[in-house]
């Protein structure tokens, strides 16, 4: 299987680049000036909507596209400015791409395109799915617009998993890469009131269901969490239970607000998500970390 990978130099990306190469398919990356043109590349700047035609000629046409692309949620403190960087870096990468596939020689090849839970807003207690409405707030209406984009390429004959992706644990990357060394020292703690619902998943699981979605074609919006959320009061106590250490330390949300933004700590930091995975679940996935307690003991073993 030829596919094609966006944001293949991100977290997610590396990974799913590297496991598909591992069971035999061909890979190839779809890369921005200055990074890394190593192996199968097609040169591309979104921001320019430039795509390299010869590269394109090379490559051929694809079975499967995965669109990873977009500046990161969390990184930095929200300005007009950065909020501009994240909604754009997604809407116009995903925009280009869909035009550039529908240009390719295999018009219908399967488009999985990222989204994220933040698709929900923060909605309390309410167990939420794929057919769930999405919620209010920034984070919300970026993924909203950004699943649009994707869908166009339906206008091709194509089919487009919405990867709703929640949050992603590893100790390489993500969240938990910041969390880990508080915990180390002993300083780690609930978030707010720790009432609010976690929806996370492993990396290892999250490449495995990127992998399954490609190969079932799945069609249509796909959350990619463990079938079992908690909530980070929860997740506190397992991760110091596994680590031995204690977990006594509370961070207000004032303190998130003055160090993070008020809008970045409620719509990302301390949003409520209590998401389940239906679609995958019908589709017969299954999961190696099922739940908070197996992904921190796959997180710290590795």
């Amino acid at each position: 299987m030829h596919v094609g990978v966006t944001g293949s130099s991100g977290f997610i990306g590396t990974a799913l680049v590297s496991a598909l190469e591992e069971r035999g398919d061909s890979v190839t990356r779809f890369v921005r000036p200055g990074s890394d043109a190593s192996g199968h590349v097609i040169h591309w700047d979104p921001s320019r909507g430039i795509v390299d035609d010869a590269d394109l000629k090379i490559a051929g046409g694809f079975d499967a596209v995965v669109n990873l692309a977009g500046a990161g949620i969390a990184d930095k403190r929200w300005n007009e400015a950065r909020k501009s960087e994240i909604r754009n870096s997604r809407l116009t990468s995903t925009s280009l791409l869909v035009e550039t596939m529908r240009a390719m020689p295999n018009a219908s090849a399967h488009l999985v395109s990222g989204s994220a839970i933040g698709f929900y807003g923060s909605r309390g207690d309410e167990q939420l799915d794929e057919s769930s409405s999405p919620g209010s707030g920034f984070l919300a209406q970026t993924c909203v617009e950004w699943e649009q984009a994707a869908l166009a390429l339906r206008v091709a004959g194509s089919t487009v998993a919405l990867l709703r992706t929640g949050i992603v644990m590893d100790r390489r990357g993500g969240s938990l890469k910041r969390q880990l060394p508080l915990f180390t020292f002993g300083v780690g703690g609930d978030l707010a009131s720790g009432h609010q619902w976690l929806s996370p998943i492993s990396l290892r699981d999250e490449v495995r269901a990127i992998l399954w979605i490609i190969d079932h074609r799945l069609d249509g919006a796909v959350d990619a969490v463990c079938p079992n959320p908690s909530t980070n009061h929860e997740f506190t106590r397992i991760l110091a239970h596994r680590m031995r250490r204690p977990a006594l330390s509370r961070v207000p949300k004032f303190a998130l607000d003055l160090v993070l933004g008020s809008e970045l700590t409620s719509e990302a930091v301390v949003a409520s998500q209590r998401v389940i995975p239906s679609a995958l679940l019908a589709s017969g996935f299954t999961f190696d970390d099922p739940d908070t307690n197996a992904i921190v003991r796959t997180v710290l073993s590795s």
